[in-house]
């Protein structure tokens, strides 16, 4: 039996409540919404971090950022750091067997050790260093033999490309397995519509992009059908925290770069391969981002390595059969610190901000307990009606903290000054 080919298509600062399938009712979907019909959609999936950089991280090796020195903040032009050369990722673990491409923004580091992603297991890449608000920027070209190939950026044409260079790798190598991260740009600002796209948005600008990658969603789809590689081929789609500026975090607190709220991690999440997974299934099962390299080692019948320590879990029971989740406990981090810890009905939170402050919240006598069965907009502390609970969410943070917190001394990261920490005015 073939392995099955891999497609990931992760949006830029999507929130969990834009789709049509997650409640949405503003911007237009039916591609997702019908992708979510004929497959999987989890409703408590998790990006592993609130911003970009440590959430793509966790995504492609299976493990916090925290471990690999990325858990602070975002990468910035200016920075020389990155994700570790000998980080295992998700093509260095499906092996040769597959062909693999990063089609998208990288965003885990632009400057030699730690670029261009072909050092990481992918035998292609097009795309981009990092954000595409940030300066200088263009477009490159790698394919682990020649020379890096640099282009200008068309803004208004990035979306459409990025499908079309998925579609042109999945053609070339429709006689083999595959692997291919699309990593889009959108809805990330600026946000700059297709022109070609003229049929508008009751969203405005953001529904444009994001109506304009669902268009794209249901033309790779019917793609994949036409080549006879539809029931082949897995495609997950998800975001790599909730939104920005623009967007909508549906019924949760929050949004991008929120400490510990759940508007900030919770993202939309969908898998679909007809045949294989059962179409029209809803979970509620723990998961996250940290996942998918073990679940798609697992469905591709491929051994993890046995010398590292993976903090994501093999979901292919809670996809392929509806198991429950493999996961007890989220841990939600805000930069280097444990904010959150997540389980099937509790959330305790521990950090959030003040303006520019980040606050411990235990420093003030004030953690926080919510029923996210009856209160999912974290809208209610409930730690005085249930100290049992409590307690225990609260050694839960205790553990995670003294597991993860001292990796971060391993690293040098840029750290806010002690005075502007936990000090509000």
């Amino acid at each position: 039996m073939r392995a099955p080919n891999v497609i990931v298509i992760l949006a830029d600062d999507l929130g969990y409540g834009d789709l049509g399938c997650d409640g949405g009712t503003i911007i237009q979907t039916p591609n997702l919404d019908r992708m979510a019909a004929e497959g999987v959609r989890l409703t408590d999936f998790y990006a592993s971090a609130n911003v970009c950089t440590p959430s793509r991280a966790g995504l492609l090796t299976g493990q916090y950022a925290i471990r690999h020195g990325l858990a602070h903040e975002v990468l910035q032009p200016a920075d020389v750091k990155g994700l570790p050369p000998e980080a295992v990722t998700i093509p260095k673990v499906l092996g040769p067997a597959y062909a693999s491409a990063l089609i998208g923004k990288w965003h885990l580091g632009h400057v030699a050790p730690h670029w261009p992603p072909t050092r990481y297991g992918f035998d292609a890449f097009l795309g981009l260093p990092y954000s595409h608000d940030m300066t200088p920027l263009a477009l490159y070209q790698a394919d682990g033999a020649g020379p890096l190939i640099e282009e200008p950026v068309d803004f208004a044409r990035l979306t459409e490309r990025f499908f079309a260079e998925t579609v042109a790798f999945a053609e070339a190598n429709r006689d083999r397995p595959f692997f291919i991260l699309l990593a889009l740009t959108a809805p990330h600002v600026p946000l700059v519509p297709n022109p070609d796209d003229t049929s508008g948005s009751a969203a405005g600008l953001y529904g444009e992009v994001v109506e304009e990658i669902d268009r794209n969603v249901g033309r790779l789809l019917r793609r994949l059908g036409e080549l006879g590689l539809d029931d082949d081929t897995l495609v997950a789609f998800t975001s790599d925290n909730g939104p920005w500026f623009e967007g909508s975090s549906g019924p949760f607190r929050d949004r991008k770069g929120g400490a510990a709220w759940e508007g900030g991690y919770r993202v939309p999440f969908i898998a679909r391969q007809p045949g294989t997974l059962p179409a029209g299934t809803v979970s509620a099962a723990l998961a996250s981002n940290l996942d998918l390299l073990p679940t798609f080692a697992a469905m591709a019948g491929v051994e993890l390595p046995s010398d590292v320590e993976f903090d994501g879990r093999d979901l292919s029971g809670v996809l392929l059969r509806g198991k429950p989740s493999p996961h007890e406990e989220i841990v939600l981090f805000n930069n280097a610190k444990v904010a959150a810890v997540r389980t099937e009905r509790w959330k305790y939170v521990v950090r959030t901000y003040y303006r520019t402050y980040d606050l411990n919240l235990a420093r003030y006598g004030y953690p926080l307990l919510f029923d996210l069965a009856r209160d999912p907009g974290e809208t209610y502390g409930v730690g005085s009606l249930h100290p049992e609970v409590a307690l225990d969410m609260q050694a839960r943070v205790a553990r995670a903290a003294a597991r993860y917190e001292p990796l971060a001394t391993a690293f040098a990261p840029h750290v806010a000054p002690a005075s502007a920490v936990d000090h509000p005015d």
